[in-house]
């Protein structure tokens, strides 16, 4: 018995592949004129809302159906803001890289993102998070215009794993690649930053991941551009110089009005970051912030990020609040 033809003209996009384009209309609303995606990827984008100055901003989360890749899953997403148009861009929890048949079968995830003129985005996504022998391979580009009139915040971070399952660091390759590029019609575009990080499993006999890793159970990067975020990466470096040195006195304390007031709020916060082990460092390279920062548990570093950018206030005036939903 034959099944009935269907009516509905076939797909003709691939699997795990997506498409979305956003782009405004006057008299300045932002609509999504392309909204496209097939399983295992899913995209949900609730309707858009007002910021603090008063104009439209999207969000977009990026899924995959059962919360994570399973072996050799390929995503596989293209992205446009078209000039003047803000999104973000989050996720509804970690994307859990779940185990390999064997080192060979790799999941991935392709991300490409196209920056117009006066618009910006900011991607702030949950953690990957990678299961005991699971193969992962991340390629993210970001094509913002010469000019320097795009803005992007791209944070990009990875955690141990299950460690209530003794699955700390024990993945077997973990590589991911960020790269912003200028928009060019005819070629890839200029490179104008890449920033890489690979963790994998060493031969045996070797150093295995867990001991290298030096108890952090996250590692992340922050990646701050253009006009929009110009406050925030100066923030950001500001913030960063006057934490103190090693094996240095932290002559921004006063003693003794320290003794006299009782300890300061940024004495308090340092303290905090002492006992959730985080490390950070931040740097300006070829026009870019780049924040580096590891931590011992997820959450001491998601409450030093949400306690940095807040205070900045930067996101919540531009984007609103929903913005840091990976950071609660």
């Amino acid at each position: 018995m034959s099944l009935p033809k269907s009516p509905f003209a076939p797909s003709s996009s691939l699997p795990g592949t997506g498409e979305l384009v956003l782009c405004l209309l006057p008299p300045g609303k932002q609509v999504l004129q392309t909204f496209t995606y097939q399983y295992p990827l899913k995209l949900i984008a609730p309707d858009p809302h007002h910021s603090g100055d008063d104009k439209h901003v999207t969000i977009a989360f990026l899924l995959t159906y059962g919360g994570g890749l399973v072996g050799g899953d390929q995503i596989s997403l293209k992205i446009e803001l078209q000039d003047a148009t803000r999104l973000v861009l989050l996720t509804q929890g970690s994307t859990k890289i779940f185990k390999s048949p064997n080192r060979s079968v790799v999941s991935r995830q392709v991300l490409d993102v196209r920056v117009g003129s006066l618009a910006a985005l900011c991607y702030l996504p949950d953690p990957t998070q990678p299961f005991a022998e699971s193969v992962y391979e991340q390629r993210q580009t970001f094509y913002v215009e010469p000019n320097g009139s795009s803005s992007l915040l791209v944070l990009d971070w990875v955690s141990e794993g299950r460690r209530a399952r003794g699955e700390s660091w024990t993945l077997w390759n973990w590589n991911g690649r960020n790269e912003v590029r200028e928009i060019d019609e005819r070629s890839k575009g200029r490179l104008l930053l890449r920033d890489a990080v690979s963790l994998h499993q060493d031969d045996p006999g070797a150093t295995e991941l867990p001991g290298k890793t030096d108890n952090m159970g996250v590692f992340g990067t922050l990646i701050v551009y253009g006009p929009v975020f110009k406050e925030l990466a100066e923030f950001l470096v500001q913030e960063f110089s006057s934490q103190p040195r090693i094996g240095a006195k932290n002559w921004a304390v006063n003693e003794t009005s320290a003794q006299n007031e009782g300890t300061t709020h940024a004495e308090l916060a340092r303290q905090r970051e002492q006992q959730d082990g985080l490390l950070w460092t931040a740097a300006n390279v070829r026009g870019f912030v780049l924040v580096k920062f590891g931590a011992t548990e997820l959450d001491g570093a998601k409450r030093w990020l949400r306690e940095l950018l807040k205070k900045e206030g930067t996101i919540e005036k531009t984007f609103g609040h929903q913005a840091f939903l990976c950071l609660r």
